[in-house]
């Protein structure tokens, strides 16, 4: 829909608009006067300890290294406080067993941010397939000049540890939003928006080109394009041997785009409504539809996982493989294939499940599905993940690591475990899968974690949906309303909030103690640790796309009303109390506290509202807003902003309120979300006349807030910090 300004929705009044000048020097002038008062509050001696802490976590050697193979190389990107910006690093097999590993540094960002005076952070990389029988050798390395979301793509050559020179044909695309994908040893697709090539009103690519070596970007041809009101266009090759195609997608928003394959030089649409995902591997194509879809007389459930061959799907075939259909508390959060099988990741009632599935062995239920064997992987209230170490590696019968698969398990109390293992067919034939698995890794803990519990409980909304939520609290939990507690909680774009473990939150809130203080009934005085909770709101993917869906757009306040059920029973159940409770939430999740903060005071001491949405009538024109018009609705209508003006806890705010204790924290450099809406809440409140509203603005870091580990113990330890002063000491 197009909204001319005429019959747009009435714009309120904005004495902040000033603040939406990012880089301006007055604004950046009231950024520093409220960091410097923030700082003065927080930053003192117990802080210190805090954040050294934190930084101990963070930088801890003992932590695991994950690592991705490619060839017969498993490569890692670590930091610690030696290598604040990273190490992008490799090793053996054999090596990386033992406690040692010897590492091969292919690139030290630190010194390259050094020699080049800009403060790269690392993005990832990219290799470019090789021949048959050839060593990984190039690959594409996406670096942001400050940790934001726009990227310069450099040619980097593993073999001599050096970027590629442009001079002599490397390739170098400037810091742009978009994406990068290998076509052949001289050609990239790129989806950019630097050099003047067009964005989409959400700030993100617009077109494609086919980029030879040598050429210049600018003057690249055309290969595709999506309208300006889309989202953005994205291109990419598969290269697996025997399989290779290109593919184009135009992601209209958030959950609709249309995807296509190159056939004879034309664009093939794959014909699928705009909602069901599609993703391709080798001869399958692989369907998770967002809502029912209905095809030849058959309703697929949403959230369900389907399969037909590529080719046969593409040739008119409609008869699918049901691999997957949800239930009321069983849903599909992933799926990755090893060379033979398919492993699936499952939640049932945010407890993770893992399947594995046969293609070439059908089962014995409807729908033509394939066999499927549970992994025994999985205890309860934890979060376990299985994906292929190498699916193009040759087959174990041959010495390869086609089926063989790594599993990251975590939980509250459970430091992080990396096991791998392999698949095989049961011997005698019939349909099943023996999976066999180790433990590679192990993190260390960095509390006492044995000391406390994990429970899971369900709150009751208004509408009388059950709602999950895990509670970390000490053993024998006294039950008196006087546990500093905090309720973390996201309930978005179909994000999934499951078990992990955390040092930071075990130091930083568990493992903290309250001055001597006398319970309700009377008890000896003692000191008490905190309470941390996290909420599975609707909004968020845990029981798959019904449960996110449930809370778009005019539904929005479902998400909402969940978290304050969430914290009405945690203080019916007299885990705490309105002083003792605290919220935290980002991006996202500080749009969800900010509705907290204005729409339930009553029921929270404190607000850590981090890198968040808050104005939500301006935020389609901010950063890049625009891409969430699917999760919101659009402001500009004014049939959407009747309803969307209902979460916009910057028009929300009303005088002669008590509000909680409130910390509001961004990034300048983050150019997702962006500072701005931050920045205006706080003056607002501030102008208000609202005390104890705090504000700080880290001077980089991208939309995470921190783009080392330093800057990312100080972003934590200042949140924690104020939460743990606001509930358990009172704010000076």
């Amino acid at each position: 829909m197009t909204t001319t300004a005429a019959d747009s929705a009435p714009e309120p009044v904005d004495e902040n608009v000033w603040l939406e000048e990012i880089y301006g020097e007055e604004q950046l002038a009231w950024v520093k006067e409220q960091n410097s008062r923030t700082e003065d509050l927080l930053e003192d001696a117990d802080y210190a300890g805090l954040e050294g802490s934190i930084l101990e976590v963070l930088d801890s050697t003992d932590r695991i290294a994950m690592v991705g193979k490619r060839g017969d190389w498993y490569y890692n990107f670590w930091k610690d406080r030696h290598n604040p910006k990273g190490l992008w690093r490799r090793t053996t097999w054999e090596s990386y067993c033992t406690d040692s590993p010897e590492w091969d540094v292919l690139l030290d960002v630190d010194e390259l941010a050094a020699a080049e005076g800009q403060e790269w952070v690392f993005h990832g990389a990219t290799f470019l397939r090789p021949g048959a029988g050839e060593p990984y050798r190039l690959a594409l390395l996406a670096l942001s000049p400050d940790g934001g979301d726009a990227n310069r793509y450099r040619e980097f050559d593993v073999e001599s540890r050096s970027f590629v020179d442009p001079a002599r044909g490397g390739f170098d695309l400037p810091t742009a939003k978009g994406n990068v994908s290998w076509l052949d040893a001289d050609t990239l697709l790129v989806a950019s928006t630097a050099d003047g090539l067009p964005k989409t009103a959400s700030s993100y690519a617009r077109t494609a080109v086919t980029l030879k070596r040598g050429a210049e970007l600018a003057g690249a041809p055309l290969l595709f394009e999506v309208p300006e009101h889309h989202m953005m266009a994205v291109v990419a090759h598969d290269s697996t041997p025997g399989f290779e195609r290109t593919f184009a997608v135009d992601y209209i928003d958030f959950f609709n785009r249309r995807n296509l394959v190159l056939r004879d030089g034309e664009w093939m649409q794959i014909d699928v409504p705009t909602d069901v995902n599609v993703s391709a591997h080798r001869e399958w194509l692989l369907f998770r539809p967002q809502q029912d879809w209905a095809i030849d007389g058959t309703t697929y459930p949403a959230g369900s996982l389907l399969a037909c061959g590529f080719e046969d799907y593409l040739a008119g075939a409609r008869e699918l493989a049901v691999l997957f259909a949800p239930d009321a508390r069983t849903s599909l959060q992933s799926w990755s294939w090893t060379r033979n099988f398919l492993l699936l990741n499952l939640l049932k009632d945010v407890s993770s499940e893992i399947r594995v599935l046969d293609p070439s062995r059908p089962s014995d239920g409807p729908g033509g599905a394939w066999a499927a064997t549970l992994l025994d992987a999985c205890p309860p209230l934890h979060d376990v993940n299985a994906y292929a170490v190498d699916d193009e590696d040759a087959e174990a019968s041959d010495g390869g690591a086609g089926d063989d698969f790594w599993l990251v398990a975590t939980g509250f109390t459970t430091p992080t475990t990396l096991m791998r293992g392999t698949l095989e067919r049961t011997s005698d034939g019939t349909p099943g899968v023996v999976s066999r698995h180790a433990v590679v890794k192990a993190s260390p803990s960095f509390f006492a974690d044995a000391d406390y519990e994990v429970q899971q409980h369900f709150a009751v909304s208004e509408d009388g949906t059950r709602v999950p939520y895990f509670q970390v609290a000490p053993r024998n939990l006294a039950l008196d309303g006087q546990n500093p507690t905090q309720l973390s909680g996201y309930g978005g774009f179909e994000v999934s909030r499951t078990p992990a473990y955390s040092g930071t939150v075990g130091r930083a809130w568990l493992e903290r103690r309250t001055s001597l203080s006398a319970g309700a009934d009377g008890d000896a005085p003692h000191s008490r640790g905190g309470v941390y909770v996290v909420a599975n709101i609707r909004g968020g993917g845990e029981y798959g796309p019904a449960w996110h869906r449930a809370a778009l757009q005019e539904n929005r306040h479902k998400a909402y009303q969940d978290f304050a059920a969430v914290a009405r029973d945690l203080i019916s159940r007299g885990v705490t109390s309105r002083e003792r409770l605290g919220c935290v939430g980002g991006s996202n999740g500080g749009l969800l506290v900010g509705n907290m903060l204005t729409l339930y005071p009553e029921l929270f001491g404190a607000v850590s509202c981090g890198v968040p949405l808050l104005d939500m009538r301006r935020y389609t024109r901010l950063s890049a807003g625009h891409s969430w018009i699917a999760e919101y609705g659009d402001p500009d209508v004014p049939e959407q902003w009747e309803y969307i003006r209902t979460f916009s806890p910057y028009h929300l705010l009303k005088d002669g309120v008590e509000y909680p204790e409130t910390f509001i924290w961004t990034a300048t450099s983050d150019d997702r979300v962006g500072p701005v809406q931050a920045r205006k809440m706080a003056a607002r409140m501030l102008a208000m006349g609202i005390p104890n509203v705090w504000f700080h603005e880290a001077l980089e870091g991208g939309h995470a807030g921190a783009s080392d580990n330093r800057q990312a113990a100080a972003l934590q330890a200042r949140s924690q910090h104020f939460l743990w002063k606001a509930l358990a000491g009172g704010l000076a």
